[in-house]
């Protein structure tokens, strides 16, 4: 029912777009560094870099705050973060920080295998179909059992490379399939089988045609399914004595062979991509830059790429009064678009026309 409503709204501003001119959003955490974001009913789960993890509750407009300042949490850095109704877990340098909600206490776990690295929490998954949790790490990935508390841990390096057991993004892909985008491609687990099964695992690099043959390696940083493709948001980092490392770019990939990169000749502002989600028919990126000499990169705001044509529409961020043009984290909740940035968060209400906000046309790609 909703989706359909959203469906009528959007029709009605398409035809009257003159009418509802107005974008509605509103800002939040002015300040924090947001890096994820996740919701489970009516709450908003959000992890920063400085200011811990924040609740939202949509019930009653209020905001709660667990870092050190407030003394309910011995750390205040964290990349990703995932929940359930009884859980919350939220990835550090130093290990996986998990809040029991019934107890409403946090503790820490650490794992041996990996070492020190092995200990920064880069992704984390939630699959409650089977109630595991996917923890991704820089070095190996983790399968918890949530229901037994049973930790698995596996090494997903491939021919001796360590950066394919690098991992930066985890998603699960319908029922059967869960991605796990590392900084050398991509591996792709068959839940139907055995985790320890060989054959339950597949590998797809930037080799053998894989997606094109281009840059020295390919770094995953997020992922959008459809039934027929996949889209790939991937890493830029080029340097003067490497120009061709991670080319990064967005990847569209037919499920068999073949691969379509957009890039920055294609009307992106910058080939790096921060994230991605999708809202219907579009699929909203954080872009950004990177800088050869300085070896930094340097954010380039927000797309919106229409999946049926990949048209580029590049989004005003004055219109929606963001600040920062690092897009760090995106998450949709079926009527709002949350836009995290370096600089706090931002909530969008979807039936707006963003399709005409600032009047910028789409970029079309020669059709």
């Amino acid at each position: 029912m909703i989706r359909k409503l959203i469906l009528i709204s959007f029709l009605i501003l398409l035809i009257r777009p003159a009418i509802y001119s107005k974008i509605i959003s509103e800002n939040f955490l002015e300040g924090a560094s947001v890096t994820s974001i996740t919701k489970v009913g009516d709450i908003l789960w959000v992890a920063t870099y400085g200011q811990g993890v924040y609740k939202y509750s949509y019930k009653d407009n209020s905001w709660y705050n667990y870092s050190t300042e407030n003394k309910n949490l011995d750390n205040n850095f964290f990349y990703c973060i995932a929940a359930n109704k009884d859980y919350v877990w939220a990835g550090g340098t130093d290990g996986l920080y998990i809040l029991d909600q019934r107890r409403e206490q946090w503790h820490k776990r650490k794992f041996s295998l990996g070492g020190e690295m092995g200990n920064w929490i880069r992704a984390l998954c939630y699959d409650k179909l089977k109630n595991i949790l996917w923890i991704g790490r820089f070095e190996n990935i983790t399968m918890l059992d949530v229901g037994k508390q049973r930790y698995i841990d596996h090494s997903l390096m491939i021919n001796n490379d360590s950066k394919s057991n690098n991992i930066k993004s985890i998603k699960l892909d319908g029922d059967s399939l869960v991605w796990f985008g590392s900084e050398s491609g991509v591996h792709i687990y068959d839940k139907r089988m055995n985790f320890e099964n060989k054959d339950a695992w597949t590998f797809i690099n930037n080799k053998d045609g894989g997606f094109n043959d281009e840059g020295q390696s390919v770094s995953i940083s997020d992922m959008i399914f459809e039934p027929e493709k996949v889209w790939f948001g991937t890493d830029e980092f080029v340097t003067v004595e490497n120009p061709k490392f991670n080319v990064g770019g967005i990847y569209k990939y037919n499920r068999q062979h073949s691969w379509q990169r957009i890039s920055e000749r294609d009307g992106l502002p910058a080939n790096g991509i921060y994230c991605m989600t999708r809202v219907g028919n579009d699929i909203f990126c954080g872009i950004y830059s990177f800088l050869k000499k300085e070896k930094k990169d340097y954010g380039k705001g927000l797309i919106m790429l229409d999946r049926l044509n990949e048209d580029i529409i590049p989004i005003n961020l004055n219109d929606i009064s963001i600040q920062s043009s690092k897009i760090t984290s995106l998450f949709f909740d079926g009527a709002s678009l949350w836009i995290g940035t370096d600089d706090g968060l931002t909530k969008v209400l979807i039936e707006n026309p963003m399709a005409h906000w600032g009047g910028i046309k789409p970029h079309n790609r020669g059709k």
